[in-house]
């Protein structure tokens, strides 16, 4: 039988603690909030009615409810007043020095059975725990940012925690609407140490001016689904508290990709701290704000390049794979005339008609007429000869990833492929230049990488090698908007900016799985319900087959060389096992065919 906390004690009324303590008195629990000064109570209180009222706002809460919920918090700046806590939750500043003076304090105050958590997303319970007479009653319990909205808690165990405190502190954040996951003691816990190494990337990457912060966050955005892309994320959560998880995960973890972008350093020392002082990677309209407003760095608007666009009409796939179809289908929908061209007429045709059933889908949603349907697909004429594709002003190469057979598909291409035609091939992870350099042309050559399904997802990564052209990089880019695309614009490096980022944090997960410090499931719950993300890292995985993912890992790792990058031993153990996820039956889970 789990203990009863019926009074709890919040210390600290930051924006985190008033969220906490709302969240205790809205299921009925007696709360007594504590601040260091009256500005500070204040400032909590104002939190607390503030979000309430909005609440109310929302028809979330009636206004009894909300004179209830009110009514069960206290204010004090006095410590001794949680004598008779059941429970003190501590959301201090991150600074150990302090939590651990308020936990020796809060030690001596408390009666000896009532339990002692910590907030803290990045500090170690342990070296918290350890300034207390009762080690073993001190948990991690951490929540998310709104508290009153997001779902996850984190319960962190030391070695020395008792189970049955952990068993009481799960049973009571199920009782609070929280979806519980337990984990052991290390920097960051689950889902900061693994969103914060993605985080810091995506800054390295801006950094190195790779892509700008526009593409960089419209790539994770459309490319994965993410509710926020990475450096917009990071201005919301703050530069100097991402600063601080990083430096003490890097302090931990010895990983060269938790230690902070050196950018992010120089950001803090000039003020630019993100949404709360108005400007951080963006500008905001003011203080506090979410609306971006432009400034110097802000892209010029479409339509506004100063290169003269070359002229697509007439347009060349050349593959039969989902992906060749699915970019059939986007081009003739959009208008264009489309060669497809397969190795035999049988699988030309047999192409062309998944791109039918795939419109037939669309008519029986009532998305398209069956006259439009018949339009599009007379824009689409199979081709078995290369010489069919001889007056297309654009060719996208589809073809399997193995470099050897998209070079000669470019040789190929190349020889009767009229001049100033745009060669584009849609690799998720092989060097552009490498298939440029089997043409005469380099300066014609772009990667258009697609996602699948290319007919659903909005983002296409215009990827430029040292040789293409301003005027190829200008026409794919007014092309791509179009037809209905996202268009991002990257170098010519292994990942471009989607796999580079999503991958090596996919790896992470694993290590951390392998590590036994957290089950899969609760990883997975983790990221999506802390992180609003849609899948988890495993159900991703399995999603995207263990044998591409590692293939992908393999690829980064072979370009950059990064000790953090090499792919997790048992994901090349589950790959030669068979397992490669939901396509065989059996990946990080098993799943009935």
């Amino acid at each position: 039988m789990a203990r009863e906390f019926s009074t709890v004690g919040v210390v600290g009324l930051g924006t985190m603690g008033a969220g906490i303590a709302e969240v205790l008195a809205r299921t009925g629990v007696r709360v007594v909030a504590v601040e260091v000064d009256d500005a500070g109570v204040e400032r909590g209180r104002g939190h607390v009615e503030h979000s309430t009222g909005r609440a109310l706002a929302k028809e979330k809460l009636t206004e009894a409810e909300r004179t209830e919920l009110l009514g069960r918090i206290t204010y004090t700046t006095a410590l001794a007043d949680l004598a008779e806590a059941d429970l003190v939750i501590e959301a201090i500043p991150e600074s150990l020095e302090l939590k651990a003076r308020v936990f020796g304090e809060l030690d001596r105050i408390l009666k000896p059975e009532a339990v002692l958590a910590s907030n803290t997303s990045s500090l170690s319970i342990t070296e918290i725990g350890v300034h207390t007479g009762r080690p073993g009653k001190v948990v991690g319990l951490h929540f998310f940012n709104p508290a009153p909205v997001l779902k996850l808690t984190e319960v962190v165990r030391t070695v020395v925690t008792e189970p049955d405190v952990v068993d009481d502190v799960v049973a009571f954040a199920q009782k609070l609407g929280k979806e519980p996951v337990v984990i052991g003691d290390r920097a960051g816990f689950i889902a900061n140490a693994l969103l914060f190494g993605y985080l810091n990337h995506a800054v390295s990457m801006y950094e190195a001016r790779y892509a700008t912060r526009e593409d960089l966050d419209a790539a994770m955005r459309y490319g994965c689904g993410y509710p926020m892309g990475p450096l917009a994320l990071l201005d919301l959560i703050g530069l100097d508290t991402a600063y601080e998880i990083l430096e003490t995960m890097y302090a931990q973890s010895r990983n060269r990709l938790h230690a902070p972008a050196p950018i992010l350093k120089q950001m803090i020392t000039a003020g630019l701290l993100g949404r709360k002082t108005g400007r951080g990677f963006y500008t905001y309209d003011a203080p506090e704000s979410p609306t971006v407003v432009p400034d110097a760095l802000t892209p010029a608007a479409a339509g506004e390049s100063d290169v003269a666009l070359r002229e697509v009409q007439r347009v060349g796939v050349v593959g039969t794979g989902t992906m060749a179809t699915g970019i059939v289908e986007v081009f003739a929908r959009k208008g264009h005339d489309v060669v497809l061209r397969a190795r035999s007429a049988d699988k030309a045709e047999a192409a062309v008609g998944k791109v039918r059933k795939s419109l037939d889908r669309q008519v029986a949603k009532g998305r398209l007429s069956e006259s439009d349907r018949d339009a599009v697909l007379a824009r689409i004429s199979p081709a078995v000869e290369f010489e069919e594709l001889a007056d297309c002003d654009l060719v996208v190469e589809a073809v399997a990833e193995e470099l050897a057979i998209k070079q000669a598909v470019f040789g190929a291409l190349d020889e009767v492929v009229k001049p100033g035609a745009i060669l584009a091939t849609t690799t998720s992870s092989l060097p552009v230049i490498e298939c440029a350099a089997a043409t005469s042309r380099p300066a014609d050559v772009v990667g258009l990488h697609f996602f699948n399904p290319a007919p659903v997802m909005k983002l296409v990564e215009i990827v430029e090698t040292i040789s293409t052209g301003a005027d190829v990089v200008a026409t794919a880019r007014a092309l791509c908007l179009k037809v209905g695309k996202q268009p991002v614009h990257c170098g010519d490096r292994a990942g471009f900016i989607v796999n580079a980022l999503l991958f090596p944090y996919l790896n992470d997960a694993i290590k951390m799985l392998e590590a036994h410090y957290a089950e899969s499931e609760d990883i997975d719950t983790a990221m999506k319900v802390g992180c609003g993300l849609p899948m988890g890292p495993f159900e991703l995985l399995d999603v995207v087959g263990l044998d591409v993912s590692l293939a992908i890992e393999r690829t980064l790792y072979n370009e950059f060389r990064e000790a953090g990058y090499a792919p997790a031993p048992l994901l090349e153990h589950l790959v030669t096992a068979g397992r490669l996820g939901r396509k065989t039956g059996k990946g990080f889970r098993d799943y009935s065919k």
